[in-house]
């Protein structure tokens, strides 16, 4: 196979060297990803300033840019092949339920769906790397799994997968689970700058608000590795008609 990697914590973040490790004895396997910390970077691209492709001393390449951008620049230029597979991570914490909006990991592997390639976000549970070669073996098992039975071929597909952080013989087995909902996030936190200037820093997100039976949350609770499809189709279908109703005297 034909395996791209990137993820949102910087080429190198544990989680990307120890998933390369795991992936590299399947193929061709090749790591763009950002020069630095991009968390919460979503779907982000770059657009108004220039984009510059090093390699680091292991043969990984890094992007002075977004997770997006790495794999877009990929796909459309920087590899002379479509690769077969996109995967993201492993990211340094969860990214379940309201998460995925913002995640910069799950934003990397969409940008491979975009662009009609099957893909994969990884993220661990909790925050530290601890058990990140246990995670990295789950991910190889899952991959080599969706290969076995054919599903790395076809119709792309994107899946958000979070690892709880156990020794592999603790995760308990995958179940596929739908995103759950979190709380509104922490308030924001205000600081003095050394010249008097008011700062202002992000809350932490919220605690868990839906993480009822069938969601990522309560699968992760209970210690298996969830995994929950996704698509990027926000349309609220089930209100087509109430809208067209309500909005219709405007069509006049």
């Amino acid at each position: 196979m034909n395996i791209l990697i990137s993820n949102d914590d910087g080429f190198q973040a544990p989680g990307i060297v120890a998933l390369y490790e795991a992936l590299k004895g399947l193929g061709r396997v090749e790591v763009i990803a950002p020069e630095h910390n991009n968390s919460a970077k979503s779907n982000a691209l770059t657009l108004h300033s220039p984009l510059y492709v090093h390699q680091a001393s292991n043969g990984f390449r890094y992007v002075n840019g977004t997770p997006a951008d790495c794999v877009h620049i990929a796909l459309t230029g920087l590899l002379d092949y479509k690769p077969d597979l996109v995967v993201s991570g492993i990211n340094n914490g969860a990214n379940m339920g309201d998460d995925t909006i913002y995640s910069g990991t799950v934003g990397a592997a969409m940008e491979g769906y975009l662009f009609g390639v099957p893909a994969i976000a990884f993220s661990q549970v909790d925050k530290g790397w601890a058990h990140i070669d246990a995670a990295a073996a789950k991910a190889l098992e899952l991959v080599q799994q969706m290969k076995a039975q054919g599903h790395i071929s076809g119709a792309p597909w994107l899946l958000n997968v979070n690892i709880p952080n156990q020794s592999v013989g603790q995760i308990k087995p995958l179940r596929v689970t739908r995103l759950g909902r979190r709380h509104s996030a922490e308030r924001v936190i205000t600081q003095t700058s050394p010249r008097g200037e008011t700062m202002y820093w992000i809350g932490s997100a919220g605690a868990a608000k839906d993480d009822s039976d069938g969601t990522d949350f309560h699968a992760t609770f209970e210690g298996h590795m969830s995994v929950t499809p996704l698509h990027v189709d926000l349309t609220e279908h089930a209100t087509l008609p109430e809208w067209a109703e309500r909005l219709g005297v405007l069509q006049a």
